[in-house]
């Protein structure tokens, strides 16, 4: 059998010929690169080839090309005629936008989504707080490398709530940007933690609660949160006119609390 091809017990019980889950070497490139961009280690400018990043890992060059190409449709690549790729530089403009953005989907959501968001499964959530638990500890020790995933994977789980996967995909489309802006501020200094937020588990413990204003305010004080923060690293002034603190609804109903 290939190398990257699985076949589950479940497949082998149903009888029939088994089903065959194959690992695309294109996926994998690009989710490699995408964590080295997330993590701030390949630079903002950086230029580079198939063939090198074909000898990087071992592969051939076609699954590294259609996965640089995917990365570049993305906006995290840019693609350069006859020089190859390269990492995108992200202003602080740019940055200000995907904030942005992200405040007004996310208030979209509380404001005009709340009859159609998901009922909160038990098990949902228990896994959402262990998400939450990993990431607050790679925040609070300064762990970029391992907090940019752990972080990544925690709001993919959070979106999944709004039961709109498109809104959940366009959310992590503008948390990996966000991380690519940051990442290349805080990648050299010693007091990570310091610009990191770790409020995971106190976001889940108001799903928990039911407390549908508390999750919404928390959601919006964040985003200003990440903008005051970047703003003191790139030494910036803030935005007076991105509309981050909008009020929550005068009566917002509460989420279903889950059991315990």
């Amino acid at each position: 059998m290939p190398s990257g091809t699985t076949v589950s017990s479940a497949d082998r019980r149903l009888g029939g010929p088994p089903v065959v889950h194959r690992s695309s070497l294109r996926e994998q490139v690009a989710a490699a690169l995408r964590d080295e961009l997330m993590a701030g280690r390949l630079a903002a400018g950086r230029h580079f080839t198939v063939k090198e990043i074909a000898e990087l890992y071992g592969v051939s060059a076609t699954p590294v090309r259609e996965a640089l190409v995917d990365l570049a449709a993305q906006g995290m690549l840019v693609v350069e005629p006859g020089r190859g790729f390269a990492v995108p530089r992200f202003t602080w403009d740019d940055f200000v936008d995907i904030v942005e953005a992200r405040s007004l989907v996310i208030d979209g959501i509380f404001r005009r989504l709340r009859g159609r968001l998901s009922a909160l499964d038990p098990d949902a959530v228990a896994s959402l707080r262990r998400r939450a638990d990993a990431a607050v500890r790679a925040a609070r020790a300064g762990q970029l490398d391992l907090l940019v995933g752990c972080d990544r994977r925690f709001w993919a789980e959070l979106g999944a709530f709004a039961g709109n996967r498109r809104i959940g995909d366009y959310l992590d489309w503008l948390r990996v940007q966000y991380w690519i802006f940051a990442a290349s501020y805080l990648r050299a200094r010693d007091d990570v933690a310091s610009f990191c937020w770790s409020r995971h588990l106190e976001l889940v413990e108001l799903i928990e609660a039911g407390d549908q204003a508390g999750v919404h305010a928390m959601l919006l004080a964040y985003n200003q949160e990440s903008l005051e923060q970047m703003s003191a690293l790139c030494g910036r002034p803030l935005p007076d006119d991105v509309p981050l603190q909008v009020p929550a609804p005068r009566e917002a109903p509460s989420l279903p609390a889950t059991t315990q």
